[in-house]
């Protein structure tokens, strides 16, 4: 079926995040299929589709770059709700080694969905927990959930290779040898990773932590990842404790320790949270193009520290945003985290050092380049028609008409978008999924949850 032509209209603010920071009060947009061709206004074009964007802030639509979606099944568990990173971790591993294959599906499509309603219309996710039973097709089953819904999404083969045996955070019942996961990792690049113009699903590859792979996999990684063409994904620099374990049993600082395997220098791989990170490391990462996933809210929320991204951001490092997994962040909120972004850096930097514009090209801009992508990012001629409208004409609005743009991130009582488009498609409409039934969809996430529990002898 050839996809429709989509015109938006009258937008209150139309903001580009193009270079150039183009703001088009009454602003318009048309599309053909899953490219944007012209953006303006009073535009002279008719439609398949027509949304009249009054009182409307259209932006871009937002880029994940972290999450772990099978934790939406484990949101706001009392017991680790005041607990720091590794024993946060400790507790919860012995609840995820549990997941199945419908657990898998549920909390992708709950995640992904949740993402969906707050702007967000690409998303990374980082799955490196595989139990020996049942686990061979976790991907498989991701990207099937995700392609339902509607949005463009980019999954990790994570992996954990270094368990509890071996002096890891994970029960050995969850790792996996170098030469298994390369392997999974082979087939699932060759089946499903595009790297075309627009393309829907890209794959990278993602040992999960330095404390929780070996060496030698973090090498292979580097190796396989350059031969086959995508990126490399891992958490790095999260906490102090991480930085003591690698000084202790490498002798290097963690950054240091990355580039000694072969991840610093190709500009294909981007890390998580990078919270202890000093301004010569942040030089190295400018220079080398290595991506930053930033996290306010999960950073804030287990105590872990506050990364230094107005540092990154003068040394040219990519740095987009990221929810981080739904049992550290509780939500999958992208507009809350974009919000929460603006927030934090004025106690860390300065109350200008990070203004709502700013936080905003990190949600879209910024996370485009941290996923080495062109195609998304911006509304401009040639760019995938990837877009979010937020209604801002509300009660919840009212006096912050002097700047509609910044008052998305100052204002509103809530995240939801009026509408989200992904490739040139409508996925939201009116505060609500398009393709899948939400209401039913958290009945079945919370069935996986109650099963998942069950099995833990929670």
């Amino acid at each position: 079926m050839k996809q429709k032509t989509l015109l938006i209209k009258n937008a209150l603010v139309l903001a580009t995040m193009d270079a150039s920071g183009r703001e088009i009060k009454g602003g318009d947009l048309y599309a053909e299929g899953p490219e944007i061709k012209k953006v303006g206004k009073n535009l002279a074009v008719k439609a398949d589709k027509v949304i009249d964007a009054k009182g409307c802030v259209v932006l871009p639509g937002f880029v994940n770059t972290h999450h772990h979606l099978y934790q939406t099944l484990t949101r706001n568990l009392p017991k680790v709700q005041d607990a720091k990173l590794f024993d946060w971790l400790i507790y919860l591993y012995d609840i995820w080694k549990h997941v199945d294959p419908e657990a898998i599906y549920a909390s992708t499509q709950t995640g992904l969905g949740e993402l969906l309603l707050t702007g967000c219309t690409a998303s990374t996710d980082h799955l490196y927990l595989f139990p020996r039973k049942n686990s061979g097709f976790f991907i498989d089953t991701q990207i099937e959930a995700a392609r339902e819904l509607g949005i463009r999404f980019h999954p990790t083969r994570g992996s954990m290779s270094r368990g509890r045996s071996k002096g890891g955070l994970p029960p050995d019942s969850v790792v996996q040898t170098e030469d298994f996961i390369m392997k999974d990792c082979e087939r699932l690049v060759h089946k499903f990773h595009d790297a075309g113009k627009f393309a829907m699903t890209q794959v990278a590859l993602a040992p999960c932590s330095p404390f929780s792979v070996t060496t030698e996999l973090l090498k292979l990684t580097a190796v396989m990842a350059k031969k086959w063409g995508v990126r490399m994904h891992t958490h790095l620099a999260e906490t102090i404790d991480e930085e003591a374990f690698c000084k202790k049993l490498f002798k290097m600082r963690p950054l240091d320790y990355m580039e000694s395997v072969g991840w610093v220098s190709e500009g294909n791989a981007w890390f998580a949270h990078c919270v202890y990170m000093n301004e010569a490391e942040a030089g190295k990462m400018g220079r080398t193009r290595t991506g930053v996933a930033h996290c306010p809210c999960s950073n804030l929320r287990l105590g872990s520290g506050i990364a230094p991204v107005r540092m990154f951001l003068e040394s040219k490092v990519p740095v987009g945003l990221g929810v981080d997994g739904s049992a550290s962040n509780d939500a999958s909120d992208m507009l809350g985290e974009a919000r929460q972004c603006m927030l934090v850096h004025r106690v860390k930097s300065g109350v200008e050092s990070m203004p709502a514009r700013d936080a905003l090209r990190l949600a879209t801009r910024g996370g485009a380049e941290v996923l080495g992508r062109s195609d998304i990012g911006s509304l401009e001629p040639g760019k995938a028609a990837d877009i979010s409208i937020f209604d801002v004409s509300g009660l919840d609005f009212a006096g912050s008409k002097s700047d509609p743009l910044a008052s998305l991130l100052f204002c509103g009582s809530s995240h939801r978008t009026k509408y989200t488009i992904v490739n040139g498609r409508v996925v939201v409409s009116n505060g609500r999924l398009v393709n899948v039934d939400e209401f039913k969809l958290a009945e079945r996430a919370n069935k996986a949850a109650a099963a998942l529990y069950c099995k833990a002898g929670c």
